[in-house]
């Protein structure tokens, strides 16, 4: 079952959906503390400049004050540590799958709702990735039939985590934080539960990276 989160901070442009993000979240059971609004990710940085277990996610607007995507935004959150959940009314497929490139766990469209909200800041402080309507779809269509595509540095992040039991060694192994190793793992799930092949623990996942040649059995 998912850990109740600590809290988390909202980053959008729009105070208005602070409130509801804040209000919605008061009302789930168990409720969802909303411990930080702020309106760009300059203010949110200032106040949280790194991970530091206060926050298990943070719900970011992908649009702050400007009608393009701000993906520096979310690189620079992503950097300090920071479990980013997407929440914005972009629906197109190549900004979706830019953002989980770049290291947001889930991308959420305002467009679906926010119970799925709620379920993915409950997810975002576990090992299993909430994968909503409009991510899948976009994983889906960037995924040969079955198999998810996964990038360079998400195979390296499985192969090494595959030869250790500890993502803390992993992250000293690739100079990363044990952060990023946790939401590259976290990614790596949400592709294969969109492919229908879900993995939800570690001896899954070592099947399919099997299955699909991603590993040998001999380099374990």
């Amino acid at each position: 079952m998912p850990t109740e989160p600590a809290g988390i901070a909202v980053v959008d442009d729009h105070d208005i959906i602070h409130t509801g993000v804040a209000a919605r979240c008061a009302r789930a059971d168990p409720p969802i503390r909303v411990i930080s609004a702020h309106l760009t990710a300059q203010s949110f940085l200032a106040n949280y400049p790194q991970a530091n277990g206060t926050l298990s996610a943070v719900v970011l607007d992908l649009e702050l004050r400007s009608r393009q995507p701000d993906f520096d935004a979310l690189t620079a959150i992503v950097d300090a540590g920071h479990t980013v959940v997407m929440y914005s009314h972009l629906e197109n497929d190549e900004i979706i799958l830019r953002c989980l490139d770049i290291g947001a766990v889930s991308y959420l469209a305002k467009s679906e709702g926010q119970h799925h909200l709620i379920e993915a800041v409950r997810a975002a402080g576990t090992d299993e990735p909430y994968v909503g309507p409009r991510m899948a779809a976009a994983i889906w269509a960037d995924s040969t039939v079955g198999r998810p595509g996964l990038t360079e540095r998400e195979l390296e992040v499985l192969n090494a985590w595959f030869q250790t039991e500890s993502k803390d060694v992993v992250a000293q192994r690739l100079h990363l934080s044990p952060a990023t190793v946790k939401t590259h793992l976290q990614r790596i799930r949400a592709k294969y539960a969109a492919a229908g092949r879900p993995a939800p623990t570690k001896a899954k996942l070592v099947a399919r990276a099997v299955q699909d040649g991603l590993l040998n059995i001999d380099e374990l």
